[in-house]
């Protein structure tokens, strides 16, 4: 899998940078819930400006990298991605913001690894991973089928072990209390 070929060299530039990071997106949703194709993979970083130069000299020629995304990326608390050249896989950084709940976030993952054979990753936990696609699913007007399958994926998978008042405290703090009691709702409906 593409995956693992385009994620360990950044990951390994970042532990040795000393940079927090943890895996998201569909990435993240498939580990914890229904797994499904995607063409790159999120990575949260806690990436600060005198990381960037270590970190495109790491990477090397196998990435094509942007020095001035990263930059501006780690001003706008946005994100730059890098292109695996082997194999055109993106790997999207995603800089953490000052805001709380992303701070939180940031602390939190668990490990796991994402095919067989390979090496652990931090991925987002199970509580975030829904956050997030809740956040992602309201800001693309709830419209996004793929979002709210990722989401039902996880709820359905690990609804029993998620960790009720971290994710009640904070879907309720970041405004998306009610998708979450929505996708809880149309799970038991469909029994």
């Amino acid at each position: 899998m593409s995956v693992v070929r385009a994620l360990q060299p950044v990951v390994e530039a970042l532990e040795r940078l000393g940079v927090p990071y943890h895996v998201g997106g569909s990435v993240a949703s498939s580990a914890h819930g229904s797994p499904r194709a995607t063409n790159d993979v999120d990575v949260v970083v806690d990436l600060q400006r005198q990381h960037v130069e270590p970190l495109c000299a790491a990477l090397g020629a196998d990435y094509y990298v942007s020095r001035e995304l990263l930059q501006f990326a780690i001003a706008r608390g946005s994100s730059a991605n890098l292109v695996h050249l082997p194999t055109g896989y993106k790997v999207d950084l995603f800089v953490c913001s000052a805001e709380p709940y992303d701070r939180m976030a940031m602390t939190r993952f668990a490990e796991r690894v994402l095919e067989p054979n390979t090496r652990e990753f931090r991925i987002a936990t199970a509580e975030d991973v829904l956050i997030r696609k809740l956040l992602r699913y309201r800001s693309g007007g709830e419209s996004s089928d793929r979002q709210w399958g990722d989401v039902l994926g996880v709820l359905r998978l690990r609804e029993a072990t998620l960790d009720r008042d971290y994710l009640e405290q904070w879907s309720c703090a970041v405004g998306v209390q009610d998708l979450l009691l929505r996708a809880r709702d149309q799970l038991a409906k469909q029994g």
